[in-house]
């Protein structure tokens, strides 16, 4: 993704939104097609040299910023790493050792030269290997070690999802408008939701279409920029589901209003580069059936694939789990959360009279400071590992206080 620095924005009135260029734009695509060759061209070289190339490839056009958007992109496509003969940190402890023995030391001379060698002799090591190593862990010593090509077209379309997904940094609120549809169109859109860990309510049901409330980033107190990650990376997922219309508040830069960013599935300009609106791994979700597998209960521990409505609300539960007795449980873990919307979500409960849930919150996704005086009924809490027992525990807590 950009830096805040690469986004490019527009804003009239009160709407705002990314500042794209054309991709189909048989320049752009000449500017994209050198960059992806320039960098092919660095392989198994040093960072400083490719960091060297690149300045002298944008030079001081008046599309620099677009430049190194692109070269942005292309970067966190590169894997960088330390190429020595010995750990250099180790090269560099043995020979200051040494030089404070005889210091003061002048370099180049053939004193130094020879404590050089005597170095390279402890540690066996060829003195021209031990001072390349010296410092070829600093970064822009390291060297290019693999690069994920891409197709000009294709960077280029990345690019403008990356403009789009800057604004989302700076997100109050997102409304998403779902038209009805049928179940595996909500699936995967509540299921990109719930993936990527937003604070989320939904309001609506199948046959009317639902109405989903997202918290921005700025709305947390903690963890706000992890957090607006994680909206931004959402984005491209949102753009492979169906039937959605989006409105975006988003902070102003002073003394500009606020503004909106709008955007619908209909759209044709963004274009996502991710396979599938879900992630193939979801580790804590996999863990948990890892944990649940090896606890001795009764209680069955079963993926859910449905929207569960209850009254005017509806929530997506991770899990289902079911007791022999017939009596069936939704578990619903948590994203990022605070008190406030964890209140919220209980009151949706209680006012629908429902009670067969439970809401596992992680205290490493708590986004605020706000005080948890106590733990509500039908909630547990954990640091890092959501516990079965505990989750059995507020089962059988919820039902004996019936």
């Amino acid at each position: 993704m950009l830096t805040a620095d690469l986004a490019q924005s527009w804003q009239r009135g009160d709407r705002t939104g990314p500042r794209l260029i054309d991709a189909g734009d048989a320049d752009n695509l000449g500017d994209a097609a050198a960059l992806i060759k320039l960098f092919q061209g660095f392989d198994g070289r040093a960072r400083m040299d490719l960091d060297e190339a690149l300045a002298e490839h944008v030079g001081l056009g008046t599309d620099y910023r677009m430049q190194r958007g692109l070269i942005k992109l292309l970067l966190d496509r590169c894997t960088f790493e330390t190429v020595a003969a010995k750990d250099p940190v180790e090269i560099r402890r043995a020979l200051f050792r040494k030089a404070r023995e005889h210091y003061p030391l002048v370099s180049q001379s053939p004193a130094a030269t020879e404590l050089v060698n005597e170095v390279a002799r402890d540690i066996e090591c060829p003195p021209a290997d031990l001072l390349a190593a010296l410092y070829a862990d600093l970064p822009e010593r390291q060297r290019l070690l693999g690069f994920d090509p891409i197709a000009p077209r294709e960077l280029l379309d990345l690019y403008n999802v990356a403009q789009a997904q800057a604004l989302l940094y700076r997100c109050v609120e997102m409304r998403l408008w779902v038209e009805p549809q049928a179940p595996a169109g909500y699936r995967e859109l509540f299921g990109a939701i719930k993936a990527y860990r937003l604070l989320h309510t939904i309001k609506g049901n199948a046959v009317a279409g639902y109405e989903v409330r997202v918290d921005g980033p700025l709305s947390l107190f903690q963890r706000s920029q992890k957090y607006g990650v994680q909206m931004a990376v959402f984005l491209p997922a949102l753009l492979l589901c169906t039937g959605w219309r989006m409105r975006a508040e988003i902070a102003p830069k002073p003394p500009a209003p606020r503004a909106f960013f709008e955007l619908d599935s209909r759209q044709r300009r963004l274009r996502s580069h991710y396979r599938t609106a879900t992630p193939y791994a979801e580790p804590d979700r996999d863990a948990l059936a890892e944990r649940w597998a090896r606890f001795d209960s009764p209680w069955a521990l079963e993926q859910n694939n449905e929207v569960v409505d209850i009254g005017a609300s509806a929530f997506i539960p991770d899990y289902v789990l079911a007791h022999p007795d017939g009596r069936r449980v939704y578990l619903e873990l948590l994203g990022f959360w605070t008190p406030q919307y964890l209140y919220e979500r209980l009151h949706e409960f209680t006012h629908a009279g429902y009670k067969d849930f439970i809401l596992a919150a992680s205290d490493e996704l708590r986004g605020s400071r706000d005080p948890l005086p106590r733990i509500p009924p039908h909630v547990v809490t954990y640091k890092h590992k959501l516990d079965p027992a505990d989750v059995v525990a507020a089962i059988d807590k919820n039902y004996s206080d019936e």
